[in-house]
């Protein structure tokens, strides 16, 4: 029974991997833009950052990195697969938070893409914890996913 997968819709299954994956590298880039550019660099791509403390803005970038990650590692090894929709809910965290940011300073049209990504955030975290979870590759990781 390790290797049996749960009764799920193909289709499901391929919008979610697709899901992942886009998220994966749209936070890995602009993660790695927030933690790796210059502050001057930072403010250039992103102006709203001129009024963030650039230790916050390296926080954030660390925190999409992670995410980005988290949304493909565990789920292509099948080692702790839970932590896949866990990363996907802390996206979707990041997106609420920055929705909030932009809300408070009156820049409106940045929520047309927060959003959104929010929303397929919340949509892979609700998919691989209840509709299509990836089944673990070991017992070790099987009990992980079951006490977490």
């Amino acid at each position: 029974m390790p290797n049996q997968r749960p009764q799920s819709g193909r289709g499901i299954r391929i919008a979610l991997w697709t899901a992942q994956v886009l998220l994966a590298a749209l936070f890995m880039m602009t993660g790695g833009m927030k933690v790796f550019l210059s502050p001057a660099e930072i403010v250039k791509a992103v102006p709203d950052f001129a009024a963030v403390p650039l230790g916050l803005v390296r926080f954030i970038g660390i925190a999409e990195i992670a995410g980005a990650i988290g949304l493909i590692l565990p789920a292509v090894t099948r080692i702790a697969p839970l932590l896949t929709p866990l990363a996907a809910s802390g996206l979707a965290v990041v997106m609420i938070l920055a929705a909030l940011f932009h809300i408070s300073r009156g820049e409106f049209a940045q929520l047309g893409l927060v959003i959104p990504l929010g929303a397929v955030a919340t949509f892979v975290a609700w998919g691989r914890y209840k509709r299509a979870p990836i089944a673990p590759r070991s017992r070790r990781d099987a009990a992980f996913s079951q006490h977490a």
